[in-house]
């Protein structure tokens, strides 16, 4: 009796209507709290999840999930203004029916652009009938069965870069704070997307860079400021033969230069200028080095760019035109004094024949008179060798024998040599194979060798001073070669001289004595017919130079 008396007093005075009502708003206020901290959480949630190197789709799926926690989404899309067209680039998820990424939008009647127009969120109900479109997307939202369209723009300093667009295949109503909260969303995408851009752009100008810089044939080396290598291009590994445990991080001494005395990165360290060397590397390579500091806007070096061009066959032909040119200047000499003494040879040769054939052999005089003739005879010879030699024409490549440019040699040079008391010992296979080449410069070769070994024995005193002269055939790599060898027991050479030999304008002679040319062209005409040469050397014990050449077998032509 008393609770209905007391539940009717709280309905006359509308005491339990109050708490009804209070409770309710109680209950309203922290579901739109909740709300609120969910709408928090999902922008937080979302520009934590953004990772620059996520594909487009699975950050839209990630907005997606996010989304379907406060709001009713079943398709979201990302359109991008691209130089003045916008372009759908990205949507979840992949229906049966939708526009290829790259589609781009038409500006005409289109509901996307009036939201970048407007610069405005836009909510659009999709018309159920087709009798007539508004906007020239509703065909395909209606195959998508997008009811309801949410156009959001994503804007970055007062600039829209794209559209968000949010679908879904029911009718809704959104609230002004829905609206709000997506807009932020919105923008937190555009810093997320523009950043994603930006990364985009570095990574592929640095790929770009590192494909050129990969590009070069030429080598290039970064070093820091301790000398260490920090960075180098593909030519180098292939350049050195080194692996990259073998380069990264060594000092760069220990890779290009003998010592630190030959580095060119000094002058670049000391006075923040390009310098340039010809040096010749540990791989005894003749290379061109240029080294570029590394400055930042302070004009504080960081470190050196060094750019190395092997020009070791340019040095070498080089070489070879500064030795033909003298060559060519000798031959017009030597061709011009042979034709000035053969008219008096001539006459003495002729002479010296009338008197041989009015003398008999008893009388006291024919045998100076017919050593006068054999002289004369032996002066012409030479004079002819020199004509040969000196001819000035293009060499021609034909079947010849290295015995007839030994012979010719020897006729030119074998005098000088013996005169020096340095026996010639020569030793010529009895039936040597036949090369593929040009006498001339064989001969010239030849020259090279004789005379080098009659100047090793400059300074040797020796009783027994002998060059020797061998021709054979020889197996090299399951291969048969014709071989030329020259050997001397004069002073020989160091290692470091055994090394160094055909590097063009390197000699061990005295000043005036040597050019420094003749055994780097002599390799030069070597390798121009197809063979090699073998140096051993031993100071104190001579040296012996062995040349190879391919035997001909009738197959080259010229």
């Amino acid at each position: 009796m008393r609770k209905d008396k007391n539940n009717m007093i709280e309905l006359l005075t509308g005491v339990k209507s109050s708490k009804k009502s209070y409770y309710i708003e109680l209950k309203r206020t922290i579901e739109a709290l909740e709300k609120k901290n969910m709408k928090l959480e999902i922008i937080n949630d979302v520009t934590k999840g953004f990772n620059v190197n996520m594909p487009m789709e699975d950050m839209l799926k990630n907005v997606l999930e996010k989304l379907e926690q406060i709001i009713v989404v079943d398709r979201i899309s990302l359109s991008i203004l691209e130089k003045e067209e916008l372009v759908l680039t990205d949507f979840y998820p992949e229906d049966a029916f939708h526009l290829r990424p790259g589609t781009i939008i038409p500006k005409q009647r289109s509901i996307y652009w009036e939201a970048i127009h407007y610069k405005k969120v836009i909510t659009y109900n999709v018309p159920k009938d087709n009798k007539e479109n508004k906007y020239v997307e509703e065909s395909a939202l209606r195959r998508l069965h997008i009811q309801f369209l949410l156009l959001i723009p994503l804007c970055m300093k007062e600039k829209v870069i794209g559209v968000l667009s949010l679908g879904s295949n029911r009718d809704m109503t959104l609230s002004q704070d829905d609206v709000s909260f997506l807009q932020q969303l919105a923008d937190q995408l555009a810093v997320c997307i523009e950043n994603a851009h930006l990364y985009q752009a570095v990574l592929r100008g640095k790929e770009e860079w590192e494909e050129t810089f990969q590009a070069v044939r030429d080598m290039l080396i970064y070093v820091d400021m301790d000398h260490r290598i920090v960075r180098y291009n593909q030519a180098v590994k292939e350049f050195f033969q080194r692996d990259d445990d073998e380069i990264k991080g060594k000092k760069c001494h220990d890779l290009l230069f003998s010592n630190e005395e030959d580095c060119p990165l000094a002058t670049s360290y000391c006075t923040k200028q390009m310098d340039y060397r010809q040096l010749t590397l540990h791989n005894d390579r003749i290379c061109d080095i240029y080294t570029y500091p590394v400055l930042n806007e302070a004009e504080e070096m960081n470190g050196v760019i060094i750019y190395i061009k092997d020009v070791t066959e340019h040095v070498q032909t080089q070489a070879q035109l500064i030795q033909s040119g003298k060559l060519v200047a000798l031959g017009e000499m030597a061709a011009g004094v042979a034709h000035e003494l053969n008219s008096p040879l001539t006459a003495i040769i002729g002479n010296s024949q009338l008197l041989l054939r009015e003398l008999k052999k008893s009388d006291a005089s024919y045998p100076l008179v017919y050593d006068i003739n054999e002289c004369g005879k032996r002066s012409r010879r030479i004079i002819r060798n020199l004509l040969t030699f000196s001819r000035q024409e293009e060499y021609q490549f034909e079947p010849c024998s290295l015995h007839q440019a030994i012979e010719e040699v020897i006729t030119l040079v074998g005098y000088q040599i013996t005169k020096q008391h340095i026996d010639i010992e020569v030793e010529l296979h009895p039936s040597l194979p036949s090369i593929y080449g040009n006498i001339q410069q064989l001969e010239q070769v030849v020259i090279n060798l004789l005379l080098n070994a009659k100047d090793a024995f400059d300074e040797v005193e020796r009783d027994n001073q002998q060059i020797r002269i061998k021709t054979t055939v020889q197996e090299k790599e399951e291969k048969d070669f014709v071989a030329l060898i020259i050997e001397d027991n004069g002073k020989g050479m160091t290692k470091k001289e055994l090394k160094n030999i055909f590097h063009p304008f390197y000699t061990t002679k005295e000043k005036l004595k040597g050019t420094g040319l003749g055994l780097s062209v002599s390799l030069g005409i070597v390798k121009a017919h197809q063979g090699f040469i073998d140096v051993k050397s031993k100071l104190g014990n001579g040296s012996t130079f062995t040349l190879f050449f391919p035997i001909y077998e009738g197959v080259e032509e010229n």
